[in-house]
């Protein structure tokens, strides 16, 4: 959300936004693809049809989770359907999809701060900050 009010504020054309909330996760940690399940948390407020749409992202990783929510938008008959990430992370994609805009490619860290969180914690940071160890899942 952090990186949605900022690019908000430059946006210098009509526009109007709407918050869609998914969780995923795997059965087996162990491996990334194998039991993957993806649900809505929230949904959209208002119809899609006919408009042309950006999902904003704040990391895109194994673009799974991403795969998953432009198939089911799609299915809505949006006019034209892009995706905007701060943070992109392409060498542990596992499904494609293109990218109209792109912040900045990083390596395989884990990163918080600037919205982004660990079990909660350090959203509040104004900066992106590398973990010194990557937490386990």
């Amino acid at each position: 959300m952090i990186f949605l009010a900022d690019l908000a504020r430059a946006i210098r054309i009509p526009a109007e936004f709407d918050f869609l909330g998914l969780s995923s996760f795997t059965e087996d940690r162990s491996d990334r693809t194998r039991g993957l399940s993806v649900r809505f948390t929230s949904h959209l407020s208002r119809p899609i049809e006919g408009r042309h749409c950006i999902i904003v992202e704040d990391v895109i990783d194994t673009g799974m989770t991403l795969a998953y929510r432009t198939a089911t938008l799609g299915a809505r008959r949006p006019a034209s359907l892009a995706v905007a990430t701060l943070l992109d992370r392409p060498q542990r994609r596992l499904a494609e999809r293109a990218l109209a805009f792109r912040g900045f490619v990083i390596p395989d860290d884990f990163v918080v701060g600037y919205g982004l969180d660990y079990h909660g914690r350090y959203r509040e940071s104004p900066d992106l900050l590398v973990a010194r160890e990557r937490p386990r899942a």
